[in-house]
């Protein structure tokens, strides 16, 4: 089947990572206008033809996610009401991911709602990377390509462990399958940390399954948010006899008091991707930031030749 020529356009929640994925694919970021009325109401306008491209909308629903998730909407119907030939949502990172199953009696499943808003809305295909949970590939009824950081966050550390000793740990069991990926890309160990929740945002460490004594550790993640069982599993870790401790993760949500306490933390370094903008502002200097834009844009370059994506990128290598 031919697909037309492609065009990127981006939202506001994160137009550098649209700006950075153009430059890797030689195009320039679309044109488009998007305003607010006075109550709030989105007004947007694309501001170029779209008739018969195929078009990609980067927008990772970040903070703020509901304003974010709108303009998605929003600019999904005005590129179908314009005719597009394929309208592709580029979600590096899939808010209400977190709401994935129901875990007591009268609980929305907040990310099915937003995968059929999507679909509803006129997207023909969603790339994202990293869901917090897998299975949300399955609430779609159109195409889904699941990117991984794993390679890209594997570079940024290969260099790092060179001629030391080193140990992937899972902050928690249902994480392993992550951390272990990653520990096949760097060919290190893997330590799991068990853990339990006495209260939501509270963890409690009840035990290391793994060697990480005299070892360097690197804790890996999905997204970091408030920060708090991230770097209270790197204390325990210390307490426990590893070296230096560095955590990484695709998404650094960090909101809240997420910043403070990693600066105050053991933590030598923590890893994240662009997928989410760091607030303006912010310098720390313990956050280091590596882009996932050449994967993204690689994706897109094949989905529009219609050729294979996870030839590149396979969340399961």
């Amino acid at each position: 089947m031919f697909i037309g020529e492609m065009k990127v356009f981006s939202g506001n929640s994160n137009p550098k990572f649209a700006e950075d994925i153009c430059k890797n694919l030689g195009i320039p970021v679309g044109k488009v206008t998007i305003e607010k009325f006075r109550d709030g109401e989105i007004n947007l306008v694309i501001e170029e033809t779209v008739r018969g491209f195929d078009i990609f909308i980067v927008q990772p629903t970040c903070t703020p996610v509901n304003d974010h998730l709108m303009e998605l909407l929003i600019m999904i119907d005005a590129a179908k009401r314009a005719s597009a030939a394929r309208i592709n949502a580029v979600v590096p990172y899939y808010g209400y991911a977190r709401q994935d199953r129901k875990t007591r009696g009268r609980e929305p499943i907040s990310a099915k709602l937003v995968a059929n808003l999507l679909t509803t809305a006129g997207a023909d295909r969603v790339i994202t990377m990293d869901l917090h949970a897998g299975q949300i590939q399955g609430y779609f009824d159109i195409p889904v390509d699941h990117l991984t950081a794993m390679p890209t966050l594997a570079n940024y550390f290969k260099e790092l462990i060179k001629g030391k000793d080193y140990v992937v740990v899972s902050p928690d069991l249902g994480g392993v399958t992550r951390a272990r990926t990653f520990a096949h890309h760097l060919n290190l160990p893997l330590a799991i940390i068990e853990k339990r929740r006495p209260r939501p945002n509270e963890s409690e460490v009840l035990n290391i399954i793994g060697d990480i004594k005299d070892k360097n550790a690197i804790i890996i993640d999905d997204i970091i948010d408030t920060a708090g069982t991230i770097t209270n599993a790197a204390k325990v870790l210390k307490e426990k006899g590893a070296k230096d401790v560095y955590i990484t993760a695709t998404h650094g949500v960090l909101s809240g008091p997420a910043m403070e306490r990693i600066a105050s933390s053991v933590v030598e370094k923590c890893v994240i991707t662009d997928t989410i903008p760091l607030a303006e502002g912010i310098k720390a200097e313990k956050i280091e930031v590596v882009s996932c834009a050449p994967a993204f844009a690689a994706a897109i370059k094949n989905i529009n030749n219609n050729e294979s994506v996870s030839s590149l990128f396979n969340a399961t290598e």
